[in-house]
């Protein structure tokens, strides 16, 4: 008898410890947010713009944590490899799930090891010079540019990154050739522009506009085809001379694949309630940055497969590789 009551109580504890680990439990200590890139980047802003909203919601702290390097594939695989309880979750973007898989297949993660919950943002990037560089509209930075193909040096938050590829579509739809400067976040490569170390960028709205405002930095447009209602007061690329030139943004929330799917609606919930607040909607509008939050997890996954087709052929026409 005194067997069978040890196996009966081995037997309750072990169901014990299962019904604690139940996605109904979720969560239950703080939660991991991690970012691609540096401190006073794009990423980091959306972050820390929604981090103490989507905590609330969640019913715990959140920690953002900043894991710069790799084009942004050092955060995705970490989170990629992390434990899939919810409790690790990554804020991504096109960088990190289509354009770092396709410019270099030896990466120790792919998309499939995260599971997309759902769409945060979408922005224009803003096509940006050195005030000295006499540079005036984009129209003046194409003549520049060939004029004396390669000098003009633009600066990107990493190889692979969407400013790394704004420009190169720039380069492909212009003819002209500049020289690339990556650097390890978007914070640096702005700072590079200002110092005159390099004299132009395709940065994300959050880090150029607030030093166009100040003027140490010169907008000249913004990259999707149309002006954005975003940021008004500048053309789009069609308007600048550049119709067949459209490029847009965004950042979303992953979590590494295999969570639960009832977990992943309580990121997904958490998540639309955080974006959804005004004073988290009025912040990321000031620097020219949109909410868009996917209608269910399904339909972000639908996105991706049809965002990632335009990545991929991008990286592929304009030659884009890792330096």
């Amino acid at each position: 008898m005194n067997i069978k009551k040890i196996v009966l109580a081995l037997g309750l504890c072990a169901v014990g410890s299962v019904a604690w680990s139940q996605p109904g439990d979720y969560p239950s200590k703080p939660i991991r947010l991690v970012i691609g890139f540096a401190p006073g980047g794009a990423a980091d802003y959306v972050a820390r713009a929604m981090s103490e909203a989507f905590g609330k919601a969640l019913g715990q702290p959140v920690v953002v944590d900043n894991k710069p390097g790799n084009g942004s594939s050092i955060a995705a695989e970490l989170v990629a490899k992390a434990p899939a309880d919810g409790y690790t979750l990554l804020i991504a973007s096109p960088s990190s799930i289509s354009v770092n898989p396709a410019l270099n297949p030896k990466l120790s993660y792919t998309a499939r090891d995260l599971t997309a919950v759902t769409k945060m943002t979408t922005s224009p990037l803003v096509l940006a010079v050195n005030p000295s560089t006499g540079i005036r509209s984009v129209a003046d930075l194409i003549a520049a540019a060939k004029k004396d193909p390669g000098k003009l040096n633009y600066s990107t938050s990493g190889n692979g990154s969407a400013p790394h590829l704004g420009a190169a579509l720039f380069s492909q739809v212009t003819g002209a050739e500049m020289t690339h400067i990556p650097y390890r976040g978007g914070s640096l490569a702005i700072q590079s522009v200002m110092a005159g170390d390099t004299q132009l960028t395709f940065g994300t709205s959050p880090s150029v506009l607030p030093m166009a405002t100040g003027g140490r930095l010169l907008a000249l447009a913004v990259s999707t085809r149309e002006r954005s209602p975003l940021v008004p007061n500048l053309p789009g690329m069609k308007e600048a001379g550049l119709p067949d030139y459209n490029l847009e943004f965004w950042y979303g929330m992953f979590v590494p694949a295999g969570t639960p799917p009832a977990i992943v609606q309580k990121i997904y919930n958490a998540t639309v309630a955080a974006m959804q607040q005004p004073s988290v909607k009025a912040s990321l509008a000031r620097d020219g940055t949109e909410v868009s939050i996917s209608s269910s997890p399904e339909q972000f996954n639908s996105f991706l497969a049809e965002d990632g087709k335009f990545w991929v052929k991008l990286v592929k026409s304009a030659n884009v590789k890792v330096e």
